[in-house]
Formats: structure tokens, sequence, C-alpha cells
């Protein structure tokens, strides 16, 4: 059974009401006193039994509502919400009542999270009320992490079904809407549940007034027979927390993508750049030189809001760029001194047209590749692609092809191209679809991806 911890500052009063109970016994954490601003000991808490008795039910419920402890700040702090709780059942159909399915859900996040290493404060351990203004109070008083409060749905409409994550979309300045995006993400795979929607239009107590990024999730409808049999069932309760927990831990420890565009600068850039700005992601761009020298003005904006830059090629003819190593390294270095005048960045990233094996480059690669790294050039090739150099591609498809080859690899780097039209236009979509990772730009220090020369092998 869960211990309830309590901050230390309540000990006198534990103290003083233990001399008036009697009956049953609550056991009660006392933490160690704080050391620096915001942090406490690690030690063991040291554990007082309390008799409680029926008259002091509503004198404990109080305290419960106070119940924080005030982490060690050795791990991320999540605050986990058990809605509703005592006298406030929520939802409930028969002897099945939101209450108990969300502190059940709860309590198995709390067990995932603490094996994880993380550190939990829970809003309730127990069957009591707590209102929203103190749960917000004391995530806000410990300055958790983040904040996750755990719910179930009801509809009059009883074919309705899925789950719904919701975050207050006012406030920019935190991060809750790819925390509810994870939470969402994460939890429909672990389910197989319908994953309906999340949302920022909901005027949540819990996730508009905490000051660290907050979600609200509910997992399922009670209304719906058939999910409210799955939501009773300790299994999938198991696979719900589950998927909560994996939410969480991309949130804090995401894998990485490297969003790259080809073949630049356009008009069609000025798109990509406002919603990469938007978002605060800084992506690589590997320019076209004659690109560049048509559109200076872009190009130094890549620069100025802090992309990386690599050089793709100058003209892009393939056949002419590949006609020799000495055809490549020309078409290279005019490539090189265009970026370099437009945007004062001298590259030594650089990407391959059609990547650094090709049907057009088979006889040369080798030594294209032996020469430029011997002049201290670093190539980059991809392993996930949007697939929109084709020509026709739909909206939908490029976005397809970037989540199904994309693969849930701990590493991306992901081709993509910015001159194309429809690739700016389904950009802030793809990338909602990627909220467990973290977006950088290439660098010197990134390991790089090649193709492997498949002849070779044997």
């Amino acid at each position: 059974m869960r211990r309830v911890a309590f901050a230390a500052v309540l000990v006198a009063g534990v103290a003083v009401l233990a001399l008036l109970l009697s009956d049953r016994v609550l056991p009660i954490e006392v933490w160690a006193t704080p050391g620096r601003a915001g942090e406490w000991g690690k030690d063991e808490p040291e554990v007082i039994e309390i008799d409680l008795s029926e008259k002091t039910e509503q004198t404990i419920q109080e305290l419960a509502a106070k119940q924080v402890e005030v982490p060690s700040r050795t791990a991320p702090v999540v605050f986990v919400d058990a809605g509703h709780g005592g006298n406030d059942g929520g939802c409930f159909e028969g002897d099945i009542i939101e209450k108990n399915i969300n502190l059940s859900i709860a309590g198995l996040v709390q067990d995932k999270l603490e094996a994880l290493g993380y550190e939990v404060v829970m809003s309730r351990s127990v069957d009591t009320y707590v209102a929203k203004e103190d749960r917000v109070k004391n995530a806000n008083d410990i300055s958790a992490d983040i904040y996750v409060s755990i719910h179930q749905n009801s509809s009059e409409v009883r074919s309705v079904k899925g789950m719904e994550v919701w975050y207050d979309g006012a406030d920019a300045q935190r991060d809750s809407r790819r925390l509810a995006l994870l939470v969402s993400q994460q939890t429909a795979r672990s389910t197989g549940a319908v994953e309906r929607e999340v949302r920022s239009d909901a005027d949540f107590h819990v996730t508009g007034s905490t000051r660290m990024p907050a979600c609200l999730i509910e997992t399922g409808f009670l209304s719906n027979k058939e999910e409210r049999t799955k939501l009773a069932s300790q299994e999938y309760q198991e696979k719900i927390a589950s998927g909560i927990v994996q939410g969480i831990e991309y949130y804090f420890h995401p894998k990485t993508m490297y969003l790259t565009f080809d073949d630049g600068p356009s008009e069609n850039t000025s798109k990509v750049l406002d919603i990469l700005k938007e978002r605060n992601i800084k992506a690589t761009f590997f320019l076209v030189g004659e690109n560049v020298e048509k559109h200076p003005e872009i190009a130094r904006r890549i620069a100025a809001e802090g992309h990386a830059i690599g050089i793709h090629c100058y003209t892009h003819d393939y056949e002419d760029l590949y006609r020799s190593a000495e055809s490549f390294l020309e078409d290279f270095e005019r490539a090189r001194r265009a970026v370099r005048e437009a945007t004062g960045v001298e590259a030594v990233l650089f990407r391959f047209p059609g990547g650094s094996i090709n049907s057009y480059n088979d006889k040369v690669y080798a030594e294209i590749i032996k020469e430029m790294t011997r002049r201290g050039y670093i190539y980059y090739d991809w392993n996930a692609s949007l697939e929109d150099a084709a020509a026709g591609v739909e909206p939908t498809q490029l976005i397809a092809n970037g989540v199904q080859t994309t693969l849930g690899r701990k590493k991306v780097i992901l081709l993509a191209h910015d001159v194309v039209h429809n690739t700016g236009e389904i950009l802030e979509d793809l990338l909602d679809r990627f909220p467990e990772y973290e977006m950088l730009p290439l660098s010197v220090d990134v390991e790089p991806i090649h193709f492997k020369d498949s002849s070779a092998v044997g």
C-alpha cells in the first residue's frame, strides 16, 4: 500500500492530531528539512502511525488536500493527478465509477515512473476529495516539471469511444502541446484505442493555471459498453499507464531528428522558414548555388535564423555533375563560393545530389568521396524521406511517407525539399507526427549516415 506523504510544514499539526485520534491507523511520511532553496534531503522519511477515527475524517481529508512531498530534484518531478475523488465520483455507469479508475491508473503510472527513476507527486493517493485549486497550488508550490491529469469520459451517444487529450492552447510559453501530443500518441499506440484528438480549447483549471507543461487525458468513454469493460480491467489499465509513461519518457528523453531540406532556396523556402521559426526548430539546408544567386536574401535569412547550411551543388545537372570527379569538384567550388558570398558561411557539410551512391555516379563516387574527405568536408545521406522530389505526390502521402520511412528510429535524418510547394503546406502537420523527436540541426559533431555500396557486400 502506498503511504501518504506530507510536507514537513505539517508535522506540528499532525502531532497534535495524533493525540486526538483512535480506531484506525494512517501511516504518514515526514521528510527531511530543506537544504538549498527548493531542494530537500534524500534521507528516508520517518513513518508516523496515526489512529484515524470517523469524527476526524473531515480533518484528514483537509490534510490530504495538502499532501505534497517536496522532491529532492535528483530527477524530473511529475505531478500525477487522479481526477475527482471522495464525494466527487465523476462520471459512472452502474458500479463502475470514474474516480476509482482514475486512481487505479494514476497509481500504475506512479509505479512505472518511479521504477524509471522519476520523482512522482500524487494529487491524491486515496479516495478523498481534493479541490482542483489545491491540486494546482500543490503542483506549483513544488515547481513540478510536468502535470498530467487522468480522467474518464462520457457521452449521451453510446457508440462514441476513444481517448482525448487536452491542453491550454492560450499559453505558448509552456510546452504543453508537445506533452499532450506525446501522451495521446503513445497511449493510443499502447492500447489500440481510437485517438480522437488533441484539443486546446477547454477551460480546465488544472491545465490552465499550472505553471508547468500540463495536459489532461480522458482515457476512454464509460458510456460505451465495450470500452467500459476494458477500462475496468487491470490489463487495460496497465496498457493505459504504459502509454502515458512512454509519452512522459519521450518528453524528457526524446529521440533525435535532423530535418534537412535540399535544392533551395526558393520562394517556397519562406513558408518553411516561417513554420520553423514559430516552432523554434533549427533545420539544415543543403543549398544549390544558382538558387542562392537568385534568392540571396532568403539564403541570408536561413543563416540569420540559426539553421545549419550545407552545400548541395551549383547546377543540379546530374549528367554534367557526375561526368568525372573533376567535374563534381568544380561544380562544388562554384556552389561553395556562392553560399559564402551570400551568407558569410564557410560550409563544410554537403550532400550529394541523389545521395552519395546513385545510378549517375557509380563509377566516380568513391574517388569523389576520397577527395572531399581529404579536403575536410563531411557528407550526409538520409534514412527517412518525404519522397517529395517526385512529381504529383499528394500532401497526405508526403506525411505518410515521412512517418513510414522513419519507423521509430532513435536517430533520423529526414530528407525534404523546400523548393516543393506541398512540402511547405504540410510541414506543420508533419511536425505534429513526431513529438517524440527533438529537432536539431546537423553539425560536424553529428555522426553522418551514409549509403552503403551493396555491390561490395560479400
